[in-house]
């Protein structure tokens, strides 16, 4: 035949699974083992392959970095939620005299079992704390005021 090409023969070792694999896409498709491998080896080759690729890492790249920054977010939403709640209560709650403390201290237990509920609860339900405060907490120059 005129004008066609010569293609040139190569040998290739692969592993059992990926040869049943292009066995099995071959038949499937219809067409020879040796089409479908060096239509995989060109795409593979291409620079829109590669492109692609790169499209694909940087998207997931740009997924990892908004989690991340919502991350931090929430984050410093619990860091300073916990400082102001240790603040309140350290100012407004007085040292108990000892039978009170005793009292106090038997009651705990229950009081951190009712918490731990209401936490759960929360969690499974919500709505979460982030969820009730504002994306533009930050000030304009990126950083939160007290």
């Amino acid at each position: 035949m005129p004008g066609r090409k010569k293609k040139a023969q190569i040998s290739v070792y692969l592993d059992p699974e990926v040869m049943t694999m292009l066995a099995d896409y071959a038949a499937r498709r219809e067409q020879s083992q040796s089409m479908i491998a060096e239509a995989a080896i060109a795409s593979f080759l291409s620079p829109d392959d590669a492109e692609r690729r790169e499209a694909v890492i940087a998207k997931r790249l740009d997924q990892l970095d908004r989690r991340m920054t919502r991350l931090e977010r929430d984050v410093g939403i619990s860091v300073e939620t916990l400082a102001i709640f240790i603040r309140f209560w350290l100012a407004t709650t007085p040292a108990l005299p000892e039978p009170a403390a005793q009292a106090a201290r038997a009651k705990a237990g229950e009081r951190y079992e009712a918490f731990i509920t209401a936490l759960g609860r929360r969690l499974a339900k919500g709505p979460k704390l982030r969820q009730e405060i504002s994306e533009d907490v930050a000030g304009s120059d990126g950083s939160s005021s007290p």
